[in-house]
């Protein structure tokens, strides 16, 4: 046990966020936190993390316990170079190496500066006594895991690499226990992805809030539910968690279902006539009040949002015909000689890594940019809604329902008025939240406002950049369910997999340097080709690692084309098979051996595990190629 936390409780004025709760972290455990928006567990992180005190509760830890975390947003102030940020995680010993690892840019740029050159003595000499070199080594060894430049500027970082110079800061102490908060958050597929594997390979307890299915099911391997303020332990990963709570939800309501009628029963014979008095059982009376007094306790389950659509009018059958166009960004190309047509219908999701061009092609689409080359025509008829990954269209100086529908009380949902303050009930707030400034509201009661903003609006297009940012499981489920039933069109950039895969007919991906593949269907064919070209980059970076040298050249590379023999054509036919079912065993071996179970079963076989995962390795690679050697013959 890392830590224990007993009699949790919690309240800021309203119902208790947590109500006499508990946890434990165990070594190596992944614990994923669930729970709606506004059930505290950014709270219980910040607990977690001595940020804020409980109003009830005790605590047991190890000694010297070291918790890292990582925030769901970039903190606006940082500057320095990423070295610089990374190390600030190691407090005052850190700074001077920070100082001396800065200043060595500066005379570089500066030789004959003797006031650099006299600093940079003072702080080699205090390193010197302090052992401050072991500290460089560190930082220089962590920022090698995270993959990143030290020498860059912080401020000129993408959202993702900003995330993960935050988590190489977290890990400079060696958390035993690190807390993420939305990690996913502003990271492209491959990052997360990235994060996937570095967080599966660490030996670091974990406890995170993610709304991401896909990455929750990769890397939990157990789940903490908040609920109504109790926390409750599931000691599985999160398909089996989905299927558990489900059955314990309708347990749930058939309890308070036969509850109710009994309370209602009761209800009745307490207001029959004089003679019913005459005859009261006191004792019927006591329980009674016992009821209504448990009945008032119960903390139902917080509803779900409502999304309707607004139906526009039908737009032409094609949508937007796009004609070799070509778009490029400080010389470099972002587009070229791009070509689709989008049917009335359709729903395209946008993929890509970050920096690669996803909202300028939005852009283009919708011709809020003029491209650079080619043409976009849009058909008849469009009425476009916008959702902004960056909350640009909620103004902070007004109220949640005035962000909304500035103009009166109703609103118009097809056809049918409707209050302003019951329309936002639908979207999960509260009257008092309605009249209240959006100042107040958390990242996911945000992105709640703004789907409540552009749902009121009639569209038979609709573009949503990054909707599912912030907001909770239940809500992403929703809006798919929403947008399965729409009619109209609908593009959709997203790094949310599950999101993508549940609601793309087809999607577009911005491979770098300009070039865009269409894919049929979500992200997944898309993956697949991602990871084949890793796989192909790793085998050509150990060919050229294990050449003798640059006069060296591939046998291959050498002999004249010739026609595949017997056996070779069905090497060709079973190899790839083959590699799949070797990856699937050795990806099998390694989440077996990833676990904390593993190392606690007395029966488990590490060196042969391990001997055996290395085989799988070099098979694999042999594999391959073999494979890239048939294929060019």
């Amino acid at each position: 046990m890392l830590l224990s936390h007993r009699n949790l409780t919690v309240s800021f004025g309203g119902p208790k966020l947590l109500d006499n709760a508990g946890l434990t972290i165990d070594k190596r455990e992944r614990i994923c936190l669930l729970g709606r928006n506004g059930e505290g567990k950014s709270t219980l992180l910040r607990i977690i993390n001595d940020e804020i005190e409980a109003d009830k509760g005790e605590v047991e830890a190890i000694p010297g316990l070291r918790i890292g975390k990582l925030d769901q947003e970039v903190p606006a102030a940082l500057e320095g170079s990423v070295f610089e940020v990374v190390a600030e995680g190691l407090g005052k010993a850190a700074r001077t190496i920070a100082e001396y690892h800065h200043l060595l840019h500066e005379i570089a740029e500066h030789p004959d500066d003797t006031t650099i050159g006299d600093r940079l003595d003072e702080l080699q000499h205090e390193l010197d006594q302090t052992d401050g070199w072991a500290i460089e080594h560190k930082v220089e060894n962590i920022l090698q895991r995270v993959e990143l430049d030290g020498d860059q500027a912080f401020s000129a970082l993408s959202g993702g690499n900003k995330r993960r110079a935050l988590l190489a800061r977290a890990l400079t102490a060696d958390p035993h226990i690190l807390l993420l908060d939305e990690p996913t958050n502003h990271l492209d597929i491959p990052g997360i992805q990235w994060l996937e594997e570095f967080l599966r390979k660490s030996d670091i307890a974990l406890l995170f809030v993610s709304h991401d299915r896909a990455f929750i099911q990769r890397v939990a391997n157990k789940i903490l539910d908040l609920d109504r303020g109790q926390l409750t332990r599931w000691e599985c990963d999160y398909p089996t968690y989905l299927e558990r709570k489900a059955e314990l939800l309708a347990g749930e309501a058939k309890q308070q279902a036969v509850f109710d009628k009994k309370l209602a029963e009761e209800e009745v014979w307490i207001r029959k006539g004089i003679q019913a008095r005459r005859t009261r059982n006191e004792g019927r009376v006591r329980a009674l009040k016992k009821m209504r007094e448990e009945r008032a306790e119960r903390r139902n389950l917080q509803g779900k949002s409502k999304l309707d659509l607004s139906d526009a009018q039908l737009s032409g059958r094609k949508v937007i015909t796009v004609d070799d166009i070509s778009y490029s960004w400080g010389g470099a190309p972002l587009i070229q000689n791009f070509a689709t047509t989008i049917w009335r219908g359709d729903k395209i999701g946008i993929v890509g890594l970050n920096g690669s061009g996803k909202t300028t092609l939005l852009n283009l689409l919708l011709k809020k940019l003029e491209p650079q080359s080619g043409s976009v025509t849009h058909g008849t008829k469009l009425e476009v809604a916008y959702f902004d990954q960056h909350r640009d269209q909620l103004d902070p100086k007004l109220t949640v329902a005035e962000n909304v529908h500035p103009a009166g009380e109703m609103v118009n949902i097809n056809g049918n008025p409707r209050h302003i303050l019951s329309y936002l009930q639908d979207f999960l707030f509260t009257p008092q939240t309605s009249r209240s400034p959006i100042t107040k509201l958390s990242g996911g009661e945000r992105a709640r406002l703004l789907l409540a903003k552009l749902f009121i609006q009639p569209a038979n297009v609709l573009v949503l950049d990054e909707p599912t940012n912030d907001l909770d499981i239940e809500t992403v489920e929703l809006l798919e369910e929403r947008l399965l039933e729409y009619t109209g069109t609908l593009l959709l950039v997203s790094h949310d997999r599950s999101f993508l895969d549940n609601v793309a007919t087809s999607t577009i991906a911005l491979e770098g340097d300009g070039r865009i593949e269409e894919y049929v269907g979500g992200c997944e064919e898309w993956l697949q080709k991602q990871e084949a070209k890793k796989a192909a980059n790793k085998i050509a970076a150990k060919t050229s690692n294990h050449s003798p040298g640059s006069t060296h050249q591939a046998p291959l590379n050498e002999a004249p084309q010739r026609k595949l023999t017997n056996k070779e054509r069905e090497a060709l036919k079973i190899l790839p098979a083959k590699i799949e079912q070797m990856e699937a065993e050795m990806d099998k071996l390694s989440t077996t051996m990833a676990s904390a179970d593993y190392y606690q079963d007395p029966t488990s076989d590490l060196t042969g595990d391990a001997d055996k995962l290395e085989k799988l390795e070099t098979e694999i690679l042999k594999s391959y190629e073999k494979l890239e050697e048939l294929q060019t013959l």
